[in-house]
């Protein structure tokens, strides 16, 4: 996954949860972070992507600010994502290329990448890492929090944060995860795993060796239902797609697609297809085709690909010039809130040879 993740989500970066994944919804701990920042705070959960989406839409948002995101992209059905973002009354990007939500934006701000700036991350094995800058900010970059602070502070607000350390000694006000790891101990040490039980401590590599945080101590284990795809294939449509990434490209390309090398390797949109649905639809390695689905259609280069299941097709989501979530299902998992990326219903033609030409 992308650096970081885990980081952001304990510090809270979910529409549901404050930092340490404690419910908004809890008016206890609603109540400490009330008092904490000196503000009222919502009562309900906020929206995902796709449900803001909606609600652009529905009248219900009129503007945003996106930091280091690209939904004109990474969204499904991207048409009707950008139809929202050209709704809005206001857009704000931050980030540190020109992606295409940019294209959408009344405001781009120019934020810095990770070699130029102090901070920390954590990842999945739960290690706070020390990051230090190496190379200098170019042109009118400035760091994230600083760019945060300022608009806070036009707006009337007092913010005083002095630099990233006083952001991470707030976070652990409230964050017990990040108990006895200090900004100091992480310039001398480096990395940390929490939780780390003492002030001398390293962390502790593996948990739950001994019980989970549980009223027994027990696990519990909670049975998932097997819901069913919103589309499946029919005659219309015989195909399965699925999207994802290439080794070569990560994401939306933001990053990837402007590194040479990387994009020599993998320049051009491609639609990885098993050599017997090939056979089956009069397919060769290098044909132009159309793949459509019920939101819309992109042309691009067929490449045989025996890794890829008998009816299925799989495109990467990186390439801006055949971008994929044009087809894909934003449907939501009604529990994790995550769209049909991985499953929609598809078909695939062969472009004529003289029209390919053309293009």
């Amino acid at each position: 996954g992308q650096n970081n993740v885990q980081g952001a989500s304990d510090a809270g970066l979910i529409p549901m949860v404050y930092p340490d994944y404690k419910s908004v919804e809890a008016d206890d701990i609603r109540q400490t972070y009330e008092d904490l920042w000196g503000t009222e705070l919502p009562r309900q959960r906020g929206l995902t992507v796709v449900e803001i989406i909606h609600a652009i839409l529905a009248d219900e948002i009129k503007a945003m600010y996106v930091m280091g995101e690209n939904p004109a992209m990474s969204d499904p059905d991207a048409r009707h994502a950008r139809e929202a973002l050209a709704k809005l009354e206001h857009l704000v990007v931050q980030d540190i290329f020109f992606t295409e939500t940019c294209f959408h934006a009344d405001v781009v701000l120019p934020a810095s990448a990770f070699p130029e700036k102090a901070g920390t991350f954590s990842n999945t094995n739960r290690q706070v890492q020390m990051a230090r800058p190496v190379v200098d900010m170019p042109g009118d970059v400035k760091q994230d929090w600083w760019i945060i602070q300022e608009i806070a502070n036009r707006l009337g607000l007092n913010w005083n944060y002095s630099g990233p350390m006083d952001v991470f000694n707030e976070m652990k006000k409230t964050m017990r995860s990040l108990d006895n790891i200090t900004w100091e101990r992480l310039e001398n040490e480096d990395s940390i795993i929490y939780p780390c039980k003492s002030e001398d401590s390293s962390g502790e590599n593996i948990i739950f060796g001994d019980g989970f945080p549980t009223a027994s101590g027990r696990a519990k284990l909670v049975p998932a239902n097997l819901i069913p795809p919103d589309e499946l294939p029919d005659d219309e449509f015989p195909l399965v797609l699925t999207t994802g990434r290439v080794l070569e490209h990560w994401h939306t390309g933001a990053m990837t697609r402007r590194a040479t090398v990387l994009d020599q390797l993998e320049p051009e949109p491609v639609v990885s297809i098993n050599p017997y649905t090939m056979g089956e639809k009069g397919l060769a390695p290098g044909d132009r085709v159309k793949v459509e689905t019920r939101r819309g259609e992109i042309e691009l280069t067929v490449r045989a690909d025996r890794d890829v299941a008998d009816g299925m097709i799989f495109i990467p989501f990186c390439y801006h010039e055949a971008a994929a979530n044009i087809l894909t299902n934003p449907q939501l998992d009604p529990v994790g809130k995550i769209p049909e990326f991985k499953f929609c219903a598809a078909r695939i033609e062969k472009v004529p040879d003289a029209q390919a030409a053309a293009e």
